[in-house]
């Protein structure tokens, strides 16, 4: 895919979605040592915190990309045009425990620019990001009851905030010089 590097400022998504309805893969490990596994996520944000760009994703203890985001300091998000649901559906039901779920996929893995994690040669948009921030959902915290329906085994996810080192896509996604009308919010800190 020709993906050009994107200013984090001038990227385009619709983030719900991106994660809802398109699907991503997170790949968490290290390219150079061929340590890494990838999952399908259907659940994430991109956004703002302490004054950086970020992205967080929700992963379960017990998925096997969990030890891979322990053990290494990046992750990456992949996001593929549809032609790609079929990998990404395989990437989502087998485990790297088991099978060479990449290699089943289809799926090419090439390095990344800033981060250790890989990223794909199909991805249209693939964000790097270098982890800043990991805890495990409280759901004592929980105030919609609703969510508590997410968990009916207690497997709680560990939401991860990664800074934003690098991001680079298809023309879709990228900021057009054109487009300088777009309005101005102002929120006062």
């Amino acid at each position: 895919m020709d993906r050009l590097p994107v200013e984090i400022g001038k990227l385009i998504v619709r983030p719900h979605h991106l994660f809802h309805d398109q699907w991503a893969l997170i790949t968490a490990g290290d390219f150079v040592q061929n340590d890494f596994n990838a999952m399908t996520i259907g659940w994430g944000a991109l956004g703002t915190m302490w004054g950086k760009p970020f992205a967080f994703v929700a992963i379960r203890h017990s998925r096997f990309t969990f030890k891979f985001m322990e053990k290494y300091d990046s992750f990456t998000i992949s996001v593929f045009p549809k032609d790609c649901h079929e990998g990404l559906t395989v990437m989502g039901t087998r485990s790297g425990r088991d099978h060479d779920k990449i290699a089943e996929s289809g799926l090419t893995v090439e390095e990344a620019q800033k981060v250790r994690a890989p990223v794909y040669e199909e991805a249209e948009l693939t964000i790097e990001c270098k982890k800043i921030y990991a805890n495990d959902l409280n759901p004592a915290h929980f105030l919609d009851v609703a969510i508590d329906r997410h968990y009916p085994n207690k497997d709680i996810h560990r939401i991860y905030y990664g800074e934003i080192l690098c991001v680079s896509a298809v023309e879709t996604y990228q900021f057009h010089k054109s487009n300088t009308t777009l309005p101005v919010l102002e929120i006062a800190h």
